[in-house]
């Protein structure tokens, strides 16, 4: 029987040099694992701090999360930061590939920043409550309706309230190696409350992770925030070519960005 314990210890160690697949799905479910008994130990702390949901629980969610990518093997490399340093709310937009994208948006994530996220995510266990404890504004993406309804009430709290909103305007996750087209609700959140847009770029996690062929490696990720788009003055008319100029502005960014990341990296081990 004392043999028998000792197998998996001894193909565990095996399987994860010798198998990218095994690697791959290791990697996720220790992901996902993690983050959860993370949010368990965080919802207490966010309850004794705040007394409930609050913005401010974003400062000890970003606290307790940080330390996950070097679990996973990978790296942030930020460019830009001084134009995060900007007074009063605003609207960040970025780019979104996976819920890694959870790990680069707390790397930079700004004082009184929470997020605007599908509404499943609030069913999503511990995850989902801690998100809701954080003061993350849950959106049904397949009413829109509901969502427009959400969006406006949103724009009302972030100037009482004076807080950020971080917003994929892509709506759902996309590893195609560019942008999909964006969907208009940041845009008017940020016209209505006359706000300034920021927008943020990940580069492409191609150079390590690859959902279809089953590969997770060690890999960099590269930020760059872009400088702020003012819309004083703007109304609900100059939305479409707000939200063509920041898809634009992005775009160019991330194929960039994207570009030197896989000239440094290279190929590289799991």
């Amino acid at each position: 029987m004392d043999v028998l314990w000792m197998i998996p210890l001894l193909l565990f160690p095996l399987l994860m040099w010798t198998s990218s697949t095994f690697v791959f799905y290791f990697k996720k479910f220790f992901y996902v694992a993690w983050m959860m008994c993370l949010a368990l130990i965080t919802i207490p702390l966010c309850v004794l701090k705040s007394g409930g949901r609050d913005v401010e629980n974003m400062r000890i969610i970003r606290f307790m999360v940080r330390h996950v990518k070097y679990f996973l093997g990978l790296r942030f490399e930020v460019s830009g930061w001084e134009h995060l340093q900007t007074e009063g709310p605003y609207v960040i937009i970025s780019n979104h590939q996976s819920s890694l994208d959870v790990l680069g948006l707390m790397e930079i994530l700004p004082d009184r920043c929470t997020m605007v996220a599908k509404k499943e995510l609030f069913y999503a266990g511990t995850v989902g409550l801690i998100c809701w404890l954080g003061g993350i504004v849950f959106i049904n993406r397949k009413k829109t309706s509901d969502a427009k309804n959400v969006m406006a009430d949103a724009a009302k709290t972030m100037l009482d309230d004076q807080i950020r909103l971080w917003v994929f305007p892509e709506g759902t996750r996309n590893q195609k190696g560019d942008l999909l087209p964006f969907k208009k609700g940041a845009f008017h959140l940020a016209v209505q409350a006359q706000v300034p847009i920021i927008p943020i770029v990940f580069s492409s996690y191609s150079n390590f992770y690859l959902r279809k062929e089953k590969q997770f490696k060690s890999g960099t990720i590269r930020l760059k925030v872009l400088p702020k788009i003012d819309t004083k003055g703007m109304t609900s008319e100059d939305i479409s070519s707000l939200s063509d100029k920041s898809f634009n502005l992005m775009r160019t960014a991330f194929l960039n960005i994207s570009d030197s990341v896989t000239q440094s990296n290279g190929p590289s081990r799991h």
